[in-house]
Parts: C-alpha cells; structure tokens; sequence
C-alpha cells in the first residue's frame, strides 16, 4: 500500500519479518543501546518504534532521490540477501552490488570503467559470428564474461558514482562503507546491534540477517523509488494513471 505515494508498511509487518530480533547481548556496539527496546534470552530486542520512524524517513529520501533521476546503489554480498537486492534495484531501475565488493568500485571509477568496457566488448565477441571462435576460444571468453558479470553486472550501467548507498551489514560492507564516506555518498543503511551507527547518513535499526526482514526492506526501498519515479513521470506530462497496474519492468 501506498500513501501521498510513499510505501507504507505496519508494526506487524515488521514484527513477523523479525526486524526487531538483534544480537546476543554481549555482542552489542554500545552505540546502538539508544535503538535498544529492551533483552529478552540473552538478545537485544530492537525498538520497532525507532525502526518504524527512521525507515520512514528514509523511504521518503529514497523517493526524492529517484524523483530527481538520482541513481541509488544497493549493496549486500551476504547469502540471505543475494536475490532480494539484486531482485529489488532490478525492479525499480537502480543499481547493485551482490557478490563482492571490489576495492574501488567508487573510488577508482577509473579502473571500474575500463573493466566494465571489457565485459561489454566480450559479449559483444561472443555474439559476433563473424570472428569465427572456435570451442577453446568460446569458452575462455565466456569464464571472463560469467567473472566479469559477477562482480560488475550490477553496476555496469550506473555511469559514475551514485546519489545514494543502500547497504545491509555495514560491518561486512566495510569497504563499501568507507569509500562512501570518503566521496561524501549518502549512506542509508540496516544496523543490527552489533553496529557502529556513526557515520551512517540514514540510520534503520534492524536485523540484518533474517531473510524476511531483507526482503521487506528491499520491497520498500524498491517502491519508494518507483514512486519516485512515477512523480518524475507525471511532472514531464505522463500520464501515470496508466501505469498503475503495469509491472515496474514496463514502467521502466
């Protein structure tokens, strides 16, 4: 559901995606304990109260972002979350990172850019008949695609740096983290308890480890975008109403 064109989501639904379920206690970063409702078994309990405000505002950045063409860039290389990053920016037209991380992705975009030249030139050999590869040919320039494509997929239309990092596991996504903080990217970002909160642009305490929980915040981020650029659309003269009942693929 929506509301003034901005998702909308409920306690409920934050409560049986598990959102509010942090770490064991003794793994806590004392600079979360401002998130933290209370312990239950040794585990820090989230307050969904804050988790609720702050992913509200931050769905309504993630709108203005897409509102103004700005380009977002999910990133989560962790297993629980491979599938719902890459399905959600895919969805609402952004960007992603769900593999792995390679030191310089926003930093070096130099090198970045050259490697992704490359991937785009090998599948342009592999689909040009007329070079006449044989099997042995095929195949190694099909490993470097497969490589290339991995780890650059995600990415390889984004142009530059983005407007806006999206990151699960600020702890995993260190280096994400760090070259995003260097170059002044916003970063929007799910801190369990075992996290460091300074920093972070736009703070959501959560779990960042169930997979409901990942999936809903990626469906969110996703349609707050969609709004976003749905009132993009409407602002140039688009009729929009139309596209109410497309898919995100058909808008886009």
């Amino acid at each position: 559901m929506t509301k003034n064109n901005l998702p909308t989501f409920t306690i409920k639904q934050l409560l049986e995606a598990g959102v509010h379920f942090g770490h064991k206690t003794m793994r806590r970063n004392p600079k979360m304990a401002k998130y933290v409702f209370g312990n239950r078994n040794d585990l820090s309990i989230i307050d969904l109260d804050q988790t609720a405000k702050h992913l509200h505002s931050a769905l309504k950045v993630v709108r203005e972002i897409a509102k103004n063409n700005g380009r977002i860039l999910f990133v989560a290389t962790k297993k629980q979350a491979f599938d719902a990053v890459e399905e959600a920016a895919k969805r609402c037209g952004q960007y992603h990172v769900n593999n792995r991380w390679l030191g310089g992705m926003l930093t070096n975009w130099k090198t970045i850019s050259q490697s992704i030249k490359t991937l785009k030139k090998t599948e342009e050999q592999l689909l040009n008949d007329e070079l006449g590869l044989n099997k042995k040919e095929r195949l190694v320039l099909d490993r470097q695609r497969i490589k290339l494509d991995n780890a650059l997929g995600g990415i390889r239309n984004m142009g530059g740096s983005p407007d806006l990092v999206f990151i699960i596991d600020i702890n995993r996504e260190a280096l994400a983290v760090a070259e995003a903080k260097k170059l002044g990217v916003p970063i929007m970002a799910i801190l369990d308890t075992n996290c460091n909160p300074d920093g972070i642009t736009f703070p959501i305490p959560g779990n960042d480890d169930s997979v409901k929980a990942i999936k809903l915040y990626c469906h969110l981020i996703s349609d707050a975008a969609l709004a976003g650029i749905k009132e993009n659309m409407a602002i140039n003269g688009v009729d929009v109403s139309k596209l109410e009942s497309a898919s995100s693929e058909e808008i886009l």
